[in-house]
């Protein structure tokens, strides 16, 4: 397993953490259940951290491999380091003396890798099929970019050209991005396999309220509303605050009974990234300080907690391929309002198990 950028056991809400950690992470725990050996090579991001953890559990194991400076790095200059990290990976299956049978890539420098590691033509990797989940893609994200900060690099877009041609199998979370591959990238639609994530059941369910909210600090007397997830502009959370502002000046009886939670970031950093600054700014501007709070990133095994302790999860994102945080809110017996685009379209069933806005 391949996730070359982001860590699959990393706290949640941070700049590169979300769905895909969670994936990478639950689907290699049921696959180790199955009896399957999963080795998840990832960047080490931090040079305390050991280089093999097994939290994984089933045997299964998270190996960091050092590549440029030890720190979390942007993805565009992630990419100038994958030549050592192939390195850092093939010096540790040799010194396994690993043998593996299936590639399985996530994101797109991590399908850049994979072509790597097989190139190698003996070994560890060599011939060994390439199978590749994209979790977002360039073309999509591009769509809905509001200025060239937001969008997809050339070398991105070509990248996933790339690896749509050289990979096996192509795995699409939704119809959606299954036609997205092959309409923007000209992909074989019989390489493509619709496979919708799953949540973990032995986690995401229902709970009872009051104790998820003394477990983390949500009000009792209040309407929780809950958003979870990246703190970057494609995640609509403006169009969150803006109609918070909106109800409050509606409905202030309503609204002076409710409280906001915004998980996702680090709002007490020294130098604040710039679009949490931005949603503080709003959320100062739109006089919403006694309703928004802000709780920064949180561990993955206390947010089916947050989920329980809140009456609604919000999505208001412009775009997802998926939506993971939509199905684990429904896993939790918690209604969803969501835009309805990319795997929310799918997901929310509008006025059966959530809402469309």
């Amino acid at each position: 397993m391949l996730s070359v950028h982001t860590c699959p056991l990393a706290m949640l809400g941070g700049k590169k953490t979300g769905g895909m950690n969670v994936y990478v992470r639950d689907l290699s725990r049921a696959l180790g259940k199955l009896g399957v050996q999963v080795d998840v090579f990832t960047r080490s991001q931090d040079d305390c951290q050991p280089m093999i953890k097994h939290d994984l559990g089933y045997g299964g194991r998270v190996i960091h491999i050092p590549a440029g400076p030890e720190k979390p790095m942007p993805v565009a200059q992630i990419a100038n380091h994958l030549d050592e990290f192939v390195d850092g990976v093939l010096d540790f299956a040799a010194a396994e003396q690993a043998e593996y049978s299936i590639i399985h890539s996530h994101y797109w420098l991590s399908g850049l890798v994979a072509e790597k590691l097989r190139a190698t033509g003996d070994g560890a990797f060599g011939n060994v099929p390439i199978v590749q989940m994209f979790h977002t893609l360039g073309h999509m994200k591009n769509q809905i970019a509001l200025d060239d900060s937001e969008r997809a690099p050339q070398e991105r877009l070509e990248a996933e050209q790339h690896i749509v041609q050289i990979a096996d199998r192509l795995v699409a979370p939704t119809p959606a991005e299954q036609v997205q591959l092959v309409k923007y990238y000209g992909a074989d639609p019989d390489k493509i396999m619709v496979l919708p994530p799953g949540v973990d059941l032995t986690r995401f369910r229902p709970m009872p309220k009051k104790l998820a909210q003394l477990q983390t600090g949500l009000p009792q007397d209040r309407t929780n509303i809950l958003f979870a997830g990246r703190i970057e502009p494609l995640k609509g959370i403006d169009t969150l605050l803006q109609a918070i502002a909106i109800l409050k000046r509606q409905s202030p009886n309503i609204m002076n009974e409710a409280s906001v939670t915004i998980i996702g970031g680090d709002p007490h950093a020294d130098t604040l990234d710039a679009e949490m600054a931005r949603l503080q700014e709003m959320r100062r501007e739109l006089n919403l300080n006694d309703l928004v709070t802000f709780a920064g990133a949180k561990d993955q095994g206390i947010l089916p907690a947050y989920y329980a302790a809140s009456d609604m999860v919000v999505m208001p994102s412009h775009y997802e391929s998926f939506g993971m945080v939509a199905l684990e809110a429904m896993a939790m017996g918690v209604p969803v309002i969501a835009s309805e685009v990319g795997g929310l379209a799918h997901l929310v069933e509008n006025g059966y198990n959530g809402f469309h806005a």
